[in-house]
């Protein structure tokens, strides 16, 4: 029984099949002008992941994530941002597909978030953050926290974790390269849907002593 709530889940969600774009949130109904605190949800930027947003209550949202590239049971990682904020608002983000029954949310670990006036990752309070199992999503796991915004300028980005692009892996690759190291060799091990899979290879005393798989992100 278990087994086919988290299948019908897992087929519910291959309709996200996009990130959200510049996305104003409003009250349903709303007609009016976009006034502040009418949040803009974006994720269309590298490493990005975000398919759905619903409006809850002023205070409150519920966050669809998109799931892994080829394998909709699997659910974990977010990264967006938000503007249009107003000072001092206080919001709920409920992500609600996750697919992992058991996280690191449980022991302490706490989503990521940095803005434009501090641009350096922070963890968010442990206390403000909540892993359980919700009844109201087909039994899957949920993970809320609360946030209050302070600056209204600001363009918040939220993360399950500190993200590390594929531009960011290529850059590191391309500095190792430019050392011009001898026992440091550098190849294409084969191509993803978009990207290519670069191979580092080690060799020192002991013949080939590591290896490196680049991982593609950012799809």
């Amino acid at each position: 029984m278990e087994e086919n709530q988290r299948d019908a889940a897992a087929a519910g969600e291959e309709a996200l099949v996009g990130n959200v774009n510049k996305l104003m949130v409003t009250p349903p109904g709303y007609t009016g002008v976009p006034r502040k605190g009418h949040l803009i949800f974006d994720a269309c930027f590298e490493s990005g992941n975000l398919g759905r947003v619903d409006y809850i209550s002023e205070f409150e949202f519920d966050l669809f994530i998109r799931p892994d590239t080829c394998n909709p049971r699997f659910r974990v990682w977010f990264n967006f941002t938000l503007e249009n904020v107003r000072e001092t608002q206080r919001v709920i983000f409920n992500i609600v597909n996750f697919s992992k029954t058991k996280s690191l949310y449980r022991d302490g670990m706490s989503p990521v978030v940095k803005s434009t006036s501090r641009p350096k990752w922070q963890r968010l309070p442990a206390k403000n953050v909540y892993y359980y199992r919700c009844p109201d999503h087909r039994r899957n796991y949920v993970m809320s926290f609360a946030f209050c915004f302070d600056r209204e300028d600001d363009v918040y980005q939220f993360a399950y974790c500190y993200p590390y692009t594929y531009s960011r892996l290529q850059h590191y690759l391309d500095s190792l390269e430019r050392k011009n190291l001898d026992y440091v060799q550098r190849e294409l091990l084969g191509l993803s849907v978009v990207r290519g899979l670069a191979c580092m290879s080690a060799e020192g005393f002991y013949g080939l002593i590591c290896l490196f798989i680049s991982c593609v992100v950012g799809l």
